[in-house]
């Protein structure tokens, strides 16, 4: 954990062209109002790629994704962009473990203007990370078969495709090793 950015989850990180550090941290009860303000930020085309449809409450939804974690292997990421003392999310990853599947299933969204510098790859390492830490073996996603950019993004970090979607969407999953 990084003494300049306590609560960090990982070592914060520079993004090119985002002219600040970035800290990926857990989220809190606190930061419902910026989650919501972040979800609104986001262009109607990630909103429904991050929500697999129109969603029309963000402050309900950030409510939603904070309350989820806590829970036994349930928790919510957040990248923040540190810019003068303030910070700003820019990504979040929410992730919950089925204990019936047992699996862990994620959903993952990055602001528009930081979208293709890597951040939702170091938010991808950080949630497996702490799912292994957790003890979790495998970790899963469904998304739409025309999200190509989520799609890019999951096999980049490892995921495949594990053939058990339909015509609308994409399953992919990964084994967690320690």
């Amino acid at each position: 954990m990084s003494q300049l950015f306590p609560g960090a989850d990982v070592e914060p990180v520079e993004l090119a062209d985002a002219g600040g550090m970035v800290c990926i941290r857990t989220a809190s009860a606190s930061d419902v109002e910026n989650l919501s303000i972040y979800f609104t930020g986001l262009s109607a085309t990630s909103r429904n790629k991050r929500f697999s449809g129109a969603r029309a409450d963000p402050g309900a939804v950030a409510a939603d994704c904070i309350a989820t974690s806590g829970g036994l292997g349930n928790f919510t990421l957040l990248a923040e962009l540190r810019e003068d003392g303030r910070g700003t999310i820019i990504g979040e990853a929410l992730y919950a473990y089925d204990a019936t599947a047992r699996q862990g299933e994620f959903a993952i969204s990055v602001a528009d203007a930081f979208q293709r510098k890597g951040l939702g790859l170091q938010m991808l390492t950080a949630m497996e990370a702490r799912a292994i830490d957790l003890g979790h073996a495998m970790i899963a996603a469904e998304t739409a078969r025309t999200n190509a950019e989520m799609r890019g993004l999951a096999r980049k970090a490892g995921f495949n495709d594990t053939g058990l979607g339909d015509w609308q969407s994409v399953h992919l999953a990964k084994r967690l090793s320690r």
